[in-house]
């Protein structure tokens, strides 16, 4: 595509070609989409100039004037819905409507926290000292990294560059190389802002070139992931150095407990979209699935026949309902996962293989697992496929002491018409996030991120900006 040659790097206000060179395939055609003239050392290295240069005229713009640059990019956002959404389809194969609801969201990330920046409150407490009080207020940590993963390659960096730009803070962001061309859109669209020069910088390039010294430069004083939880534990060790914020979103492994009492109709035609979307390479998706004795048979059935219904093709054709994983690796590991499930002892009762119809692009069948054990790997650790991982069960304490035997933290579900049940569900599962009768929890007025292994810090809601502040006391006597 013409555009990563017309964009490629932005840094200091103005896009700039790279250095070095990065080809960018099509998943679902395997053809080259383009080369991005990406950055090496050098390039990176002048983002962080330019992100230092623009601390004190975006902190000086103030939080009324920060929110309304961010509208006027939101504005410019959606202006360019269109392009974006496409672009969204190519790059990650997912289906155009999918795209579209996508780059909503990131807009929507723009809009909300433009308000945040306007309500970024102090306090005062009384001081024990006579004629004394405790001022309590809140300033922009400084320059800002931001790492992002290809599966949501717009609203992840939404997610970020919104609430960093509403506390205050510059960003260098770094996307995935395999879909960079949709932050470029996003970043252009900042132009509209009126920011300062250097406030937003994009750098796609090797993790040696970008990643590398991003870390090592103590000017950055915050650190912000989404992506693997392997690479989260190095970011971790590598932010000690500099003693930086670290925030991420890591993996997830999600249960969903269907209930006795769960109306079944109702939680398959909510399951079966939400497990199969993007191609299940979804954090948050529903890994595994826990079904009662009482339904499980008919749960399975009505499962296998809306899997059967699923279009597999280019996110590109409208009539596509799932598109391919991301690359040929994720098409092996996915097979691999299903293969020793099976040879493990679980039932194959639908899909399982590579798409027989697709002689090119990463397409796997929507598949679905039954008799599956809680040892198996493709319950035990999170597949980010088209995998659906169903066993019984046959108590309420049985399950939640299941659904909890997992290092991951970050989303879980669970569908029952008793409120109390409901109850004790959310106050026993170990998650950042619950929904009940509910997969909607992707919202920019709520709070997103996992705990133990799925991360640390939230993205959205009002707790989405506290991670870019830094918190000041003083102590003023009269």
């Amino acid at each position: 595509m013409t555009l990563y040659a017309s964009f490629g790097n932005f840094i200091d206000g103005a896009w700039q070609a790279g250095r070095a060179k990065l080809d960018v395939v099509s998943p679902a055609t395997e053809k080259l989409l383009g080369t991005i003239l990406a950055a090496d050392t050098s390039d990176t290295q002048a983002a962080l100039e330019a992100a230092a240069r623009a601390k004190a005229p975006l902190r000086a713009m103030g939080g009324f004037g920060r929110a309304d640059a961010m509208h006027r990019i939101a504005d410019a956002m959606l202006a360019r819905t269109e392009e974006a959404q496409r672009m969204i389809a190519t790059e990650t194969g997912k289906p155009l409507a999918q795209a579209g609801r996508e780059w909503g969201l990131a807009c929507d990330q723009f809009r909300w926290f433009a308000e945040e920046a306007r309500r970024i409150y102090g306090r005062i407490v009384d001081s024990r000292v006579p004629g004394g009080r405790f001022e309590v207020t809140y300033e922009p940590v400084g320059v800002v990294g931001a790492f992002t993963a290809w599966n949501f390659p717009a609203a992840l960096p939404a997610r970020k560059l919104a609430p960093a730009l509403a506390a205050g803070c510059p960003v260098v962001l770094r996307p995935s190389s395999q879909t960079p061309g949709v932050a470029m859109i996003m970043v252009d669209c900042i132009r509209a802002g009126g920011l300062p020069n250097g406030a937003v910088n994009l750098v796609v390039g090797s993790t040696a070139a970008t990643y590398a010294p991003i870390m090592a430069d103590k000017r950055v004083r915050k650190v912000s992931l989404t992506g693997s939880t392997r690479v989260g534990q190095q970011m971790i060790r590598d932010a000690a150095d500099t003693v930086k914020k670290v925030s991420m979103e890591l993996g997830g492994n999600a249960p969903l407990i269907v209930y006795d009492d769960a109306e079944l109709q109702h939680v398959l035609d909510m399951t079966v979209p939400t497990k199969f979307a993007n191609c299940g390479q979804v954090c948050v998706t529903p890994d595994r699935i826990f079904v009662h004795d009482s339904l499980h048979d008919a749960f399975v059935t009505g499962f296998v026949d809306r899997a059967k219904a699923i279009v597999l093709g280019d996110g590109l054709d409208p009539a596509t309902t799932m598109g391919p994983l991301i690359n040929a690796r994720r098409l092996e590991d996915i097979d691999g996962v299903v293969q020793a499930a099976v040879k493990a002892g679980a039932k194959l009762a639908h899909g399982g293989r590579r798409s027989p119809t697709h002689n090119t692009g990463h397409f796997y069948e929507p598949t679905v697992l039954t008799e599956v054990t809680d040892d198996m790997a493709v319950f035990a650790e999170e597949n980010f496929g088209p995998v659906a991982a169903i066993t019984r069960f046959t108590n309420e304490d049985e399950v939640l002491e299941r659904a909890n035997a997992c290092d991951m933290g970050l989303s879980a579900y669970a569908f029952t018409r008793s409120a109390d049940r409901a109850r004790r569900t959310v106050a026993a599962l170990k998650s950042g996030m619950v929904g009940i009768n509910s997969f909607a929890l992707a919202a920019s007025e709520a709070p997103f991120g996992g705990t133990n292994h799925s991360g640390m810090g939230r993205e959205g809601g009002t707790e989405g900006i506290t991670d870019y502040l830094d918190t000041k006391l003083a102590q003023v006597v009269f």
